[in-house]
């Protein structure tokens, strides 16, 4: 039976799964009515983001009284924020050129060239859209609704849990195959796995951002089944469909099959330092009063006894121990009655009283 708290995380879990679906909707209908054409994709992921950011930081304020709910989703501008997106950025990079490899060793890529100049406008436009789009289904699947089902049933359960949903998203895409959903999963994976070791969406944004731009702009091959993002190099790939993944590109391919978690496994390596600085867990105080002062106290009777108390006067020196040169009888007498007494005070403070 799940304890409260974890009916209501997922509760809200539920709610921003709903709500993303509904942004979804609205930016599309609002994208519509503002531009199209070559604007359409970029104003259609602006307006989502947008919404996205807009919709789960009030749920974080509403709902866990997130003081800043951008930075607790992820979006934290701490020292070093514009390296992990450059570390993402390079294994974003590495995992398509490991996909793209053995189909030009195995297969062959036809390469062909468009140097219009409204194309190069159009590379320009397309990289600021996969950019905005691929930080809009981070903070979709890798910020507060991945937080919330992280709190209802543990980190392990929730990222297979929006690893399923992101490749869920990704059926609805042109030619989709069950391969390619197996490589979407791997996908959301690796990117669930990014946020994890750094508690940030830096890393997996660049990783997401460079796997995409990589995979249309640079290699012009199809990015999860769509051409659009091929507007100076448009690429063919020859070869067995295990090798190409056919329509859908090198995403539905079963090298992506292999190098994903091979890619997991490296991340995983590389990302220590960043793990133990920033996904340490949290210690929590059980709520144990603990009085330090009278544990000490306790110790110190247990190894030198109880102190004694007096209720007599205590006698004080006041006059020097060694009388003066000069002085008469009967101020040394006092002076060694005094020097008496002050000897034996010690000893007389120490030993128990007798009734």
């Amino acid at each position: 039976m799940k304890s409260p708290g974890r009916l209501r995380a997922f509760s809200w879990f539920a709610i921003a799964a709903i709500y993303f679906v509904f942004a979804q909707q609205i930016s599309l209908r609002a994208a519509n009515g503002l531009s199209t054409g070559d604007w359409f994709l970029l104003v259609q992921s602006a307006i989502l983001l947008f919404l996205l950011l807009v919709g789960y930081a009030a749920m974080g304020y509403a709902g866990q009284s997130q003081r800043e709910p951008l930075k607790t989703m992820g979006l934290v501008r701490r020292e070093g924020w514009k390296r992990e997106f450059a570390v993402g950025a390079a294994f974003g990079w590495g995992g398509v050129v490991a996909c793209v490899l053995p189909i030009a060793l195995f297969g062959s890529l036809v390469v062909r060239f468009w140097t219009d100049s409204h194309q190069f406008f159009l590379l320009f436009v397309n990289l600021l859209t996969l950019a905005v789009a691929a930080l809009a289904e981070e903070v979709a699947f890798r910020g507060y609704s991945f937080q919330r089902l992280i709190d209802a049933i543990g980190p392990t359960l929730a990222t297979l849990g929006m690893s399923v949903l992101f490749a869920v998203i990704h059926l609805l895409n042109t030619n989709a195959t069950a391969a390619s959903t197996l490589v979407t999963i791997l996908a959301g994976w690796l990117f669930s796995i990014a946020y994890l070791r750094t508690r940030a969406l830096w890393l997996p944004w660049g990783l997401h951002f460079a796997w995409n731009a990589s995979m249309g702009l640079l290699f012009g091959l199809p990015v999860s089944g769509s051409t659009v993002f091929n507007p100076v190099i448009t690429t063919n790939a020859v070869g067995p469909l295990w090798l190409t993944g056919g329509g859908y590109g090198p995403e539905g391919s079963a090298v992506a099959v292999i190098v994903l978690p091979l890619l997991s496994i490296v991340l995983i390596r590389a990302t220590r330092d960043y793990a133990h600085r920033y996904a340490q867990p949290v210690i929590v105080p059980g709520g144990i009063p603990v009085d330090l002062d009278a544990i000490a106290r306790k110790q110190h009777e247990a190894a030198m006894g109880a102190a004694t108390t007096s209720n007599e006067p205590q006698l004080i020196q006041i006059l020097p121990a060694i009388p003066p040169a000069n002085g008469n009888s009967s101020q040394a007498s006092e002076t060694k009655v005094d020097e008496q007494v002050v000897l034996e005070a010690p000893r007389q403070a120490s030993e128990p009283q007798s009734e």
